[in-house]
């Protein structure tokens, strides 16, 4: 065999043994975004938690840091390999009280920071909740599209633990009055929820499908 042959024999060869990537060209992209941003998430705690004063805070950065971190553990390992990761993903269990402060406090107006020094809890916490927020919608739209069944299924489950993180900062930001609540009053509050009544049988005719194009 001369060498031009023996070289198409070795890329034939060669195209075999590659193995198959099941990710879509779209679905790579999302994935790279979602692990990427769980990155900035995590670098923008850690810068975070050197303004914050709080214990409280602080306790609650920590404790969604570690969760998000390994969280990003599992979903590296999955996207790198395309198989089931050596660990499962975790339900995250939020610590504070679920009860909200509903009504309107006065307050001072709000502007943007002049200095370092104008860096509190509240704009902090704010910014926590944004970039969670952000991560959960981002991985909601790409779970529906992800090929990789294994990867798809580890972006899904981790969004409701996103929105956990979310809530429970917001639930600090409420509980501190950073986030405040209005509501509407009684009467309307009242004709907004009975808005709406079940269905409880079938329409009485269900419309007929076109007939198919000849």
């Amino acid at each position: 065999m001369n060498q031009q042959g023996m070289q198409q024999q070795g890329t034939i060869n060669s195209q075999q043994v590659m193995p198959k990537i099941n990710h879509g060209g779209h679905d790579l992209f999302d994935s790279h975004e979602i692990i990427a941003g769980m990155i900035n998430v995590l670098d923008q705690f850690m810068i975070f938690r050197t303004f914050i004063k709080d214990q409280e805070l602080l306790a609650l950065l920590d404790r969604q840091y570690s969760f998000i971190e390994s969280q990003y553990n599992v979903l590296a390992e999955a996207f790198s390999t395309g198989q089931k990761p050596s660990e499962s993903t975790g339900v995250y269990k939020m610590k504070l009280s679920h009860d909200v402060q509903f009504g309107i406090t006065p307050s001072q107006p709000k502007k943007p920071n002049r200095s370092m020094a104008d860096v509190k809890e509240a704009g902090l916490s704010a910014h926590m909740l944004g970039l969670i927020k952000g991560q959960a919608s981002l991985m909601g739209m790409a779970a529906s599209e992800i090929t990789n069944p294994i990867v798809r299924r580890i972006v899904a489950d981790t969004v409701p633990n996103f929105i956990e993180l979310a809530y429970e900062i917001f639930l600090y930001q409420n509980k501190h009055q950073y986030y405040q609540v209005p509501q509407l009053k009684d009467s309307d509050a009242q004709a907004m929820t009975s808005a709406y009544q079940s269905v409880k049988s079938q329409p009485v005719t269900m419309p007929q499908p076109k007939a198919p194009i000849q």
